[in-house]
């Protein structure tokens, strides 16, 4: 496994690999890698001749207060990890290689709009341009025939999908199953913020869901009905507090009235001082 910091040298290796007939797959990541990010790594490493991972933590996606500073940075285990998931190219690069004008000095952004004001975008206002901004920015210095991402973060996984869309972006976006602990915790390298006891209250995210999917299941369809019972479970957790439980499309992410068909379940917590998110798509 390369692993380089400048967009001159893994264009480069792209290039090469392009030129033996080699299809690229690309995995982007900010660091502290996890079962989850390996998972999407081995995804790509069975489909693709060269398998680009990406670790950048993005300062554009960060709001006022929250853990940009702080966030968990560790090169050399992490790419240590990465080659053995079967990473080929390692692309860490410095903000002044991806933002070389300077953040202050930023004119273009990348806006995906209405659907970023719902779900998480609603109290992190500005992290999705910033996360569409350098995602767009990685599609263009790897040109990858397809980009894995974690279902987990599925906000997200809708953006990118729409921004690839409207903009005849080339690649094709694929999202990998949620990978969770042995009890129902989603991997996130947040997760490492908890204490012993908020990590198992933690656990109220997965309950929570699949609450949702045993109503679904049974047949209940009051979208309305579904988010009481998950907010009402969370609020029984003493150290959660819910930021929002949602019901809704799976494209639009508009609320729904009724589950008729297929139907996004999320929800995003604050255990102690962590943020946590998890979610199950249903499938009608």
């Amino acid at each position: 496994m390369e692993i380089v910091g400048r967009v001159a040298d893994v264009e480069k290796l792209v290039r090469e690999a392009r030129a033996d007939g080699r299809t690229v797959g690309l995995v982007a990541t900010m660091g502290c890698l996890h079962e989850g990010h390996l998972t999407l790594l081995r995804t790509a490493r069975a489909a693709h001749g060269l398998v680009v991972a990406s670790i950048f933590v993005n300062p554009l996606q960060f709001g006022p207060g929250e853990d940009y500073a702080v966030y968990p940075r560790d090169l050399d285990r992490d790419a240590g990890l990465a080659a053995g998931a079967g990473c080929d190219v390692l692309f860490a690069p410095p903000v002044a290689e991806m933002y070389p004008q300077g953040l202050d000095s930023m004119l273009t952004y990348v806006t995906v709009r209405d659907i970023t004001d719902r779900l998480c975008g609603a109290s992190r206002p500005g992290h999705f341009r910033g996360m569409a901004t350098v995602v767009a920015k990685l599609f263009n210095i790897v040109a990858p025939d397809v980009a894995y991402f974690g279902q987990k973060d599925a906000q997200q996984v809708v953006v990118v999908r729409r921004m690839a869309a409207d903009l005849n972006m080339n690649v094709r976006i694929v999202a990998v199953p949620t990978v969770r602990e042995a009890d129902g915790l989603a991997l996130s390298s947040r997760n490492m913020y908890l204490n012993p006891a908020e990590r198992q209250a933690a656990l109220v995210l997965s309950r929570a869901l699949g609450l949702a999917a045993a109503r679904l299941k049974a047949g209940r369809r009051d979208a309305a009905a579904i988010r009481k019972a998950m907010g009402d479970l969370v609020v029984g957790e003493p150290l959660a507090a819910c930021e929002y439980v949602a019901v809704c499309d799976p494209v639009t992410l508009r609320e729904l009235d009724r589950v008729e068909g297929p139907a996004l379940v999320a929800l995003a917590v604050r255990i102690g001082k962590t943020r946590l998110i998890d979610n199950l798509l249903w499938e009608g």
